[in-house]
């Protein structure tokens, strides 16, 4: 049987950035590769190079050097056009903030992100509804999401990204935020989604949640190394 197609593989990928005292590099040569169906949690200290590598995995950046292949593409030859079509409709994004509009409800918070792509309204909402059933949601599926606790807020942004199902879903810290309850029931929804299909790429510096990962990567001082 053939391994399963690699979403995203990073070929000797760095990042620097300038300072006043010359150029700095946060990323050191990165080689990895992410595999389709994989659950992938990066780990390290805060200020290791974690979140510069989840941003040149959504796109939001480009390698200083190296390269970076979205599904065979290279990103560094695309045009920012190309990259942002990309981030939309290809890629799922959950932060350690929800960033949700409080007094809308859950499944208007879904929809609202899908209202400039060439999307069904209905089927997105109706797709919207069936995810918050998956994430045990249902109940509040109406309910404006200022009134839902913070792990339930966080599994309505994991919805949010995921209803058209993205090639990739990044979660940059997503647990950051949530006490030990909302946090199991967090990554409960991440491990249904991936086993679901979806490819999940996370990074955290919590190390208790590398029991979810099929597949774990630690990083220190830029570099990248999978464990």
């Amino acid at each position: 049987m053939s391994p399963p197609t690699a979403v995203l593989i990073a070929r000797g990928a760095t990042k620097s950035f300038s300072t006043p005292t010359g150029p700095v590099t946060v990323l050191k040569k990165t080689e990895l590769c992410v595999r389709e169906g994989s659950f992938v949690i990066v780990t390290g200290p805060s200020g290791s190079g974690k979140t510069t590598f989840l941003n040149l995995a959504g796109l939001l950046d480009k390698p200083t050097s190296g390269d970076l292949e979205f599904d065979g593409e290279s990103t560094t030859s695309m045009s920012d056009e190309r990259l942002c079509e990309v981030r939309k409709t290809r890629i799922g994004m959950v932060f350690q903030r929800f960033h949700l509009l409080p007094h809308r409800s859950a499944v208007e918070n879904i929809a609202f992100r899908y209202r400039y792509l060439e999307a069904d309204a209905g089927e997105v909402r109706r797709r919207s509804y069936d995810i918050l059933n998956a994430l045990n949601l249902a109940g509040v599926a109406d309910t404006p999401t200022r009134l839902l606790s913070s792990g339930e807020q966080q599994r309505v942004a994991i919805a949010r990204a995921v209803v058209l199902r993205p090639r990739l879903l990044l979660a940059d810290e997503p647990t950051g935020n949530l006490d030990r309850t909302a946090t199991v029931a967090v990554m409960s929804a991440f491990n249904q989604l991936n086993r679901d299909g979806i490819t999940v790429l996370m990074v955290t510096h919590n190390e208790a949640l590398l029991g979810y990962a099929s597949h774990r990567v630690m990083c220190v001082d830029g570099e990248l190394k999978e464990t």
